[in-house]
């Protein structure tokens, strides 16, 4: 969606970013990273430092630099993530707030998905089962929105039936009306309701959960002949909820008539202790619906993305693969 980050950093600015956390260092190189979609992240080569480092610039809500700090130290322990080594959550010298994390080395989920091999994606698949089942072994006293700390500040709606109501939020919305037909609306809002007395039954569950977790910020590695999670990236999505939203997004583009990630993925997450309910296919992507039509709410969106988007929604009420080259 954003090929490339929101802003350049003159040397003089990147260079006073990094003597923060290590005077006296030069900055042999900066490399622009253009996977983030709302912030700017880049590599820098840093004389003497033998590791590169990764500054990541928050430029969407200043309070996402202190909520993602926190939740990583939280979970480092546990969950692979990438070493904080300095943090500015208030902003720093008239730039917004920063972090400084060490370089790792690995591939995205998605570019190795892109190589075709199965056995590798299988294992990989594997692996972030396993990792997923240890994110959401972290609780919390209730279920809602993530603040710095972390502790959970308000509900993600109040009242019952949060999300088929959260749904139909979405899709009063002027933006996502422009972009989805009458027809469409009706039917997603027949089937969020027709599922309502299910949906209800995980309104209370409190663990932690990614909000993110695509192939694109799982990295992966190759060591002693297996493949691993190196790291999970980009926390500024987390919630408090159930484990099945992050389990949708994972799986949102698997097909049932040519599975990648299946069942290597959700066997995996089960005997590392993650609870699948009875139809939790069909519940996790009920439960991806409400992103979805979060998404389709958004301002501003590629012609492409809507109809990724439009086509990944039908598919759910649907319940039929997507139809997506």
């Amino acid at each position: 969606m954003c090929a490339e980050p929101r802003r350049s950093l003159p040397a003089p600015v990147l260079e006073r970013i990094v003597h923060t956390a290590f005077p006296g260092c030069r900055v042999l190189s900066s490399k622009p990273l253009g996977d983030g979609l709302r912030n700017a992240n880049f590599k820098l080569y840093l004389d003497p430092v033998a590791e590169p480092v990764v500054l990541r610039i928050y430029e969407h809500d200043v309070s996402l630099c202190r909520k993602e700090v926190d939740l990583m130290r939280l979970v480092a322990g546990s969950v692979p993530v990438p070493s904080v080594l300095h943090a500015e959550p208030r902003g720093w010298d008239g730039l917004p707030p920063f972090t400084l994390t060490r370089w790792v080395e690995g591939i995205s989920f998605r570019d190795l998905k892109r190589s075709g091999d199965a056995q590798n994606i299988a294992e990989a698949a594997g692996a972030a089962g396993e990792v997923l089942a240890a994110i959401g072994r972290f609780r919390f006293p209730k279920p809602g929105w993530i603040a710095p700390g972390p502790t959970v500040a308000a509900p993600l709606l109040e009242g019952p039936d949060p999300m088929p109501r959260f749904i139909d939020l979405c899709l009063a919305s002027d933006n996502l009306q422009g972009r989805v037909t009458p027809e469409l609306r009706e039917r997603t809002h027949a089937v969020a309701w027709s599922w309502a007395p299910r949906l209800a039954a995980f309104d209370r569950e409190a663990c932690l959960v990614h909000g993110d977790f695509n192939k694109r910020n799982l990295l992966l590695r190759c060591a002693a002949g297996r493949w691993t999670v190196a790291a999970v990236l980009d926390w500024e999505f987390a919630v408090s909820s159930t484990p099945l939203a992050d389990i949708g997004v994972f799986l949102r583009y698997e097909r049932a008539v040519r599975p990648v990630a299946e069942p290597h993925f959700s066997a995996s997450y089960a005997r590392a202790g993650g609870q699948l309910p009875d139809d939790w296919r069909r519940l996790a992507r009920l439960v991806d619906l409400v992103a979805l039509c979060e998404s389709l709410s958004h301002d501003q969106l590629p012609d492409a993305v809507v109809t990724e988007l439009v086509e990944l929604v039908r598919a759910t009420i649907e319940d039929r693969d997507p139809d997506l080259a």
